[in-house]
């Protein structure tokens, strides 16, 4: 039986495992669908201590893998796909068809941003196309942007793209928005923030990164060409715990229900990351919560034995 296995390598998994394997517990970190999780995603990674040119998002946690890896911990290229209470600890069955006991689990599965699902989309994700202004809005420093949405998120991702951007064009398929209103009221007074209603982004387009994108109008069928540097696309995030559901305490949306410790309804098993995380979604928050995790599961090790 394991001591402890880790759920995800992002960087609240590999965070996990660096402090676990640190604390002689030889942690087993299972990879989950993305390995590396959402930061291999983003090519250069600007606010996270320690880097000051910045660090790209796959570097960072191939080499917090590596460091774990140092330590000893083990990892494991498989998903995850039920978890079970058992007698000293619990049971997790592998799509791959293994399945390994342990005595505590750190849940660090993440959540996968929704995509606009369009084939011209996956051509320029990372080149135009992002998910995260807080993570890459600087890049678009007096560029005009799309933000693609009409909730809080999305009204948040637009007020702060305008620290940087001249121009920040909302398209929402409504013709409201589904904000607060105190959100609504802030984005629809300022200057630099323009709505396109009742439309979704049918296209992008560009040679090697985005110079703009076909808008169709979702009433009428109609197709205007937009020109424009980047697309923020903000309609939500996706928890990936759907092999938790019975099982655990999730919210409305999914999110693994945990307190300030990292401790969820399992005495045992621990979250990190943005599986539980619906408010900050950053790297450095993250790695926080992942070591956080990993000392509440050593404490608990160190009680039950």
């Amino acid at each position: 039986m394991e001591n402890v296995i880790i759920l995800g390598t992002g960087i609240a998994g590999c965070t996990a495992a660096i402090y676990a394997a640190r604390a002689n517990l030889a942690p087993l970190v299972i990879s989950g669908e993305q390995d590396g999780g959402q930061l291999t995603l983003t090519k250069e990674v600007e606010n996270f201590p320690g880097f000051p040119d910045g660090v790209d998002g796959t570097k960072l946690v191939q080499d917090s893998k590596a460091q774990a890896e140092k330590f000893g911990a083990k990892f494991k290229v498989d998903i995850a796909t039920s978890l079970e209470e058992i007698e000293g600890g619990f049971e997790v069955a592998l799509m791959g068809g293994e399945k390994l006991k342990s005595k505590t689990v750190i849940v660090a599965t993440g959540a996968s941003a929704r995509w606009l699902g369009i084939p011209s989309e996956e051509k320029f994700k990372g080149r135009g196309v992002t998910t995260c202004a807080t993570c890459d809005g600087a890049f678009f420093k007096d560029k005009e942007v799309i933000v693609v949405g009409g909730g809080d998120s999305a009204m948040e991702e637009a007020l702060f793209l305008t620290k940087f951007c001249t121009k920040i064009t909302v398209v929402h398929r409504r013709d409201e928005l589904r904000a607060s209103k105190v959100m609504q009221d802030k984005a629809k007074n300022h200057e630099k923030i323009n709505f396109i209603w009742d439309s979704v982004v049918d296209e992008v387009y560009g040679e090697k990164v985005v110079e703009g994108a076909k808008l169709k109008n979702v009433k009428t069928n109609d197709i205007v060409d937009f020109k424009c540097d980047g697309i923020f696309v903000a309609i939500g995030h996706i928890p990936n715990t759907k092999f938790l559901e019975g099982k655990m305490d999730l919210d409305d949306h999914g999110y693994l229900k945990a307190d300030k410790f990292m401790h969820t309804n399992l005495k045992g098993v621990f979250a990190a990351g943005d599986v539980q995380d619906t408010r900050f979604r950053q790297a450095i928050s993250a790695a926080g919560s992942g070591c956080m995790a990993a000392m509440e599961a050593e404490k608990y090790l160190s009680e039950i034995e």
